[in-house]
């Protein structure tokens, strides 16, 4: 392993997307957000993507000279065509445009069309937390995970996020994939040589596989999967918030992220926030929340979400990342360092 600065690693990250194509503040977006990643240990939605993200750019499944636009607004609701370009700066023009509208309004919905992948999905939420509002997020991804009963991929892994802001302390940040695992963990392990755990995927002809090579060309399992369809139900319902409402691509309408052919993937991101002050009042909101924290610490063994990945964050702001030595010559080399 080697420690490296977070300000380093976002210069190389930032270096090795404008070699391959993307525009500055195209790869200034998503340099932050991918060392915001691997600064809280969710390796997979790190620096690990940074050579998927470059080829995606060097042969054209990412437009690099996209700029994200407002395509439509209208009262609490707005529109962030990416315009097939990498998904951060068109999901921060979302987030801006919709705690705008929420501290105005009470309430807002952000949706972003002809996007790519979101990476850490809770992450996009934090300018909502630290304006005081309370904030989810959605996220369709190329398919992976078939409806409930069915064997062929339909649905991404389709990722949930929430963050509801704190008195005096760190928000809440909620993330979770609808698969049983997202699927990042099953590329590195794939890449690493490293089996999977049963209950994680099926392979291409709908079987159980322990084998992370065959999972990547088979299918995810949603959550709970083996014995309730409710994790499929929940996906359906993010690809219809993600879709549906705001045009963008189905997720079987979607080359995976994890081949280099294919076309743009033109999937999509929503984000809904809330001013407790329209509603309860800020006062009654924030001593319910924590009330309720009280009584979940009751409990010795109880961690409360995001508690984990903001100590991570801190402390690799003080002594870096840890980087392995075979990703730290990727970066460096596709950076031209």
């Amino acid at each position: 392993m080697v420690a490296v600065a977070l300000a380093e690693l976002e210069r190389l990250v930032d270096a090795a997307l404008r070699r391959a194509g993307a525009g500055p503040e195209m790869a200034a977006a998503a340099a932050r957000a991918l060392v915001l990643a691997e600064a809280q240990g969710i390796g997979s939605h790190g620096l690990a993507r940074v050579a998927q993200y470059c080829t995606h750019l060097r042969i054209g499944r990412v437009d690099g000279n996209a700029r994200p636009r407002v395509q439509q607004a209208r009262g609490g609701a707005v529109l962030v065509d990416a315009g097939e370009g990498l998904a951060f700066e068109a999901c921060e023009l979302a987030v801006a445009e919709g705690v705008q509208r929420a501290l105005a309004q009470g309430v807002a919905f952000a949706g972003v069309r002809r996007s790519h992948h979101a990476g850490v999905l809770v992450d996009h939420l934090r300018p909502a937390a630290a304006a005081g509002l309370a904030a989810l997020g959605f996220a369709n991804s190329p398919a992976a995970m078939p409806a409930a009963g069915g064997r062929h991929a339909i649905f991404g892994t389709n990722p949930l996020a929430a963050a509801f802001p704190r008195r005096a302390a760190d928000p809440l940040l909620i993330d979770l994939s609808l698969s049983e695992v997202a699927r990042g963990k099953v590329m590195l392990a794939a890449k690493e040589g490293r089996p999977i755990p049963p209950g994680w995927a099926l392979d291409r002809d709908g079987q159980p596989t322990t084998d992370a090579k065959a999972a990547l060309d088979g299918v995810m399992l949603p959550i709970g999967a083996v014995s309730s369809p409710k994790g499929a139900m929940l996906a359906l319902v993010v690809e219809l918030l993600v879709t549906a409402l705001i045009g963008a691509n189905f997720g079987f309408e979607a080359s995976s992220f994890f081949v280099d052919e294919g076309n743009r993937p033109g999937i999509g991101q929503a984000f809904l926030f809330i001013d407790p002050d329209a509603l309860a009042g800020r006062a009654s909101y924030l001593e319910r929340l924590e009330q309720l924290v009280r009584e979940m610490q009751v409990d010795a063994g109880v961690r409360l979400p995001g508690a984990r990945r903001e100590a991570l964050r801190r402390r690799a702001q003080t002594e870096g990342a840890a980087v392995p030595e075979a990703l730290w010559a990727t970066l460096r080399a596709l950076a031209g360092a």
